[in-house]
Order: C-alpha cells, then sequence, then structure tokens
C-alpha cells in the first residue's frame, strides 16, 4: 500500500515538471525576441504574461518589412527608443500599454497643423449668394422714382420700364412695373418691347377716334409683345401693370397681379384688378376654354400650376393664360396727386390707403424730394410684414401731366 502511494505521489511530481519544462520551451523564444538589442540598454519594467503573448505576435512581425524597406534603415527603432524614453518617465503602466497596442515599426506621429487656404470657394459662394440675398437698387428720374429688393429667389425676377417725352412731348410718358415668373427672360423681354409696341401701333392707328386708338394700340401692343416672345420657345412669363399719359389723360392697363393705385387728395383709388384664379370671371373663363383650375396650398392656380391668370409668356398654359390686358382710361385733374405702381411683393402685404399715407407722410403731395424715401419705406413694411417674394414700388408724380385749361 505505502509503495503505491509513493508511486503516485512520483508521477504527478514527473508531470508537473514535464508540463513545466514544455511551457518553459514555448516562452523562452518569445522573451527572447521581446528585448531586440536596441532596447537592451533601457531596463524593462515587469510585464504580465499577457503583454508578453502580445508581445510575442508583435515582435514576431517585426521582421516582416515592406517591400522597399531594409533591416539597415534605423529610423522607426530610433522613434520607437524615444517614445520608451518617454514612457519609462511616466511609469511601467504606460510602457506596457504602448508595445502591448503599437508595433515598432508603425507607430502613429502626431499630425501637422492644418492651415485653411486662403481662398474657399465655399466661402467665396457663400459671400456671393448673401450678397444676391441682399440685392436691391432704387433709381430717381424725372417726375418718378423707384426702389427694388429681391425675396427668397435666388434671382430677382422684377423689373420696370419707362419711357419719357414720347413724340417730343414732355407731357406724354410710359410706365411700367413687370413681375416674371419661370426666370427673367419675360421680364427682361416685356421691358425691352412692350412701350415700344404699343408706341408704335399707336403711330399706325391715325384716322380712328383718339379714345379708341388708344385703347387699340395697347391691345395690340401686348399681343404682339406676346407672341414675339412665345416664338422664342422660351417658358417663362411675365405679368405687367403699365400707364400710358397722353394728352392730359392716364390710360392704365394690366395683365396678372402687379397693380396701380392712384393717390386723389390722399385718398387711395384702385386702378386695376389682380387677376388670379380666385376671380370668378377668370375661373369660368378657364373652365370654358377647357382647362381647369385646382387649390394647391390654399392657392387657387391654372392646371394646378400657375397662380395669375394672364400674363405674356407661359407657352405650355397660353391655350388658359390670355395676354389680353383690362384698360382703364381717367382723365388727370389738380387734384390727382401720385401714382404708386407696384409688384403683388407690396400688394399681399400693404394695403391701398396704407401705402398712400405712408408716401402722403414722407414726400407729401408735390414734393418729389422724399419719394425715394417713401418708396423704400414701403418695401420695408412689406418685407417686416413677411413679404418672401420680390418687391418694386414704382411711385409717379402727376402734376408735371396735367394740362392747364
Amino acid at each position: 500500500m505505502l509503495d503505491l502511494q509513493e508511486f503516485l505521489w512520483g508521477f504527478s511530481i514527473l508531470s508537473l515538471l514535464f508540463c513545466f519544462l514544455r511551457g518553459l520551451t514555448k516562452a523562452l523564444p518569445m522573451a527572447l525576441s521581446l528585448y531586440s538589442p536596441s532596447s537592451s540598454a533601457f531596463p524593462s519594467p515587469p510585464i504580465s504574461w499577457v503583454s508578453h503573448m502580445l508581445l510575442g505576435n508583435q515582435a514576431t512581425s517585426e521582421n516582416a518589412l515592406p517591400p522597399n524597406k531594409t533591416h539597415d534603415e534605423p529610423q522607426d527603432h530610433n522613434i520607437n527608443n524615444s517614445l520608451q524614453d518617454e514612457l519609462l518617465k511616466e511609469g511601467s503602466d504606460s510602457l506596457t500599454m504602448a508595445n502591448a497596442f503599437q508595433a515598432p515599426n508603425k507607430l502613429r506621429k502626431r499630425p501637422g497643423k492644418l492651415v485653411v487656404p486662403e481662398y474657399c470657394p465655399v466661402l467665396e459662394f457663400t459671400k456671393l449668394r448673401k450678397k444676391m440675398e441682399n440685392q436691391e437698387f432704387q433709381v430717381q428720374g424725372r417726375d418718378y422714382c423707384l426702389a427694388t429688393k429681391k425675396g427668397r429667389r435666388e434671382t430677382l425676377e422684377d423689373a420696370y420700364g419707362v419711357m419719357l417725352d414720347i413724340f417730343g412731348d414732355s407731357k406724354q410718358a410710359f410706365f411700367a412695373v413687370v413681375d416674371g415668373h419661370g426666370g427673367r427672360d419675360a421680364a427682361d423681354y416685356v421691358v425691352e418691347h412692350l412701350g415700344k409696341n404699343i408706341i408704335n401701333a399707336l403711330e399706325k392707328i391715325a384716322g380712328e377716334e383718339e379714345e379708341k386708338a388708344v385703347e387699340s394700340a395697347i391691345r395690340r401692343g401686348h399681343k404682339r409683345t406676346d407672341e414675339e416672345f412665345l416664338s422664342q420657345g422660351v417658358g417663362s412669363g411675365a405679368c405687367a401693370a403699365s400707364v400710358l399719359v397722353k394728352d392730359g389723360e392716364l390710360h392704365v392697363a394690366n395683365i396678372g397681379d402687379c397693380r396701380v393705385v392712384l393717390s386723389r387728395n390722399g385718398v387711395a383709388t384702385p386702378l386695376t384688378k389682380q387677376h388670379r384664379v380666385c376671380r370668378e370671371e377668370e375661373r369660368v373663363r378657364i373652365e370654358k376654354s377647357g382647362g381647369f383650375v385646382e387649390c394647391k396650398n390654399g392657392v387657387w392656380r391654372v392646371q394646378g400650376s400657375l397662380a395669375v391668370s394672364r400674363a405674356i409668356g407661359d407657352l405650355h398654359l397660353k391655350e388658359w393664360v390670355i395676354s389680353e390686358p383690362e384698360i382703364h382710361r381717367l382723365p388727370l385733374t389738380p387734384d390727382c396727386d401720385f401714382l404708386i405702381m407696384a409688384s403683388d411683393g407690396l400688394w399681399d402685404k400693404v394695403k391701398d390707403q396704407e401705402a398712400v399715407d405712408e408716401v402722403m407722410r414722407e414726400m407729401g403731395r408735390k414734393n418729389n424730394n422724399e419719394a425715394m424715401k417713401a418708396c423704400k419705406m414701403l418695401l420695408e413694411m412689406s418685407f417686416r410684414r413677411g413679404n418672401m417674394d420680390d418687391v418694386t414700388v414704382m411711385v409717379v408724380q402727376l402734376q408735371h401731366f396735367i394740362i392747364s385749361i
């Protein structure tokens, strides 16, 4: 019985010794590879067996250099030595973590300081866009002044036209405020050609009665301008309100939602009506011609697309969006103060009498010196009330055009 116990004890001891030797033979190559000649001069702090295992795996890859590297290049080892110097000062734990997670030949360097180039297209575009968003201008002319400010659109689509001294007569003039949509093409074309086409048509109509001749010339001028622009195949459109001053009379025409308001002894008198689909007669006309109207986001639109029912251009809607103007004739009398001609950006936020009162407050009935200030005040009034559209305001002094009897 005693011999059996001695045998078992001896067998256990031999087994433990065998396992110890076997583990030693595996750990010895790892320990040797850990201490390279470049780091032998530095005392190594105690490292756990887990760190030994990690270092062993990284050390075996030390010899696997890139194709363009050789063992003769000591640069990476020098970096490793410098890092070890710093880590030894901080403590053994820092060195252990650095050795465990960074291979000697793949140490990360601190990135260089980020320098923003002097010219940056994004910044330049931002400045340009900001400049465009704040785009506005003013014009001071004889017997009129005008102010324009761009809304949220990228392009200012409002425009204006003025012709003075028609036929060499200082008491004859043409004024127009134009509001484009779908781009500036139609608005620019109307400004350049509408007044000229009306005057040319007026020259050709000499035998007719004066009142009918002027009205006929205005209709022909609108029709010709529309046809010529449509022939270019451009899809944009434009609303326009215009005033022809001739022989002591106002001939006011409009298509779309620009409007003209007369101040007579400080009382606002509207001279135009907006051509929008919400008008019953406009809706009926469109439906009789085979079109339809649809309400989108609270706004009635032709074919579910355009909010105005009359305009120059709009090729894809021309069957329903006509260019026939409504015309109003009015004799000039001494109680006529001035005209306010403006795009819908003003009239959607400012009432007729409010606009007249503001102009009267700034400039009085016959003082043209403060007319520009009045235009600017109307612009600001519209934007303060939440307008996002382009706004153009023109104030025309009428005293010069009154013919004394």
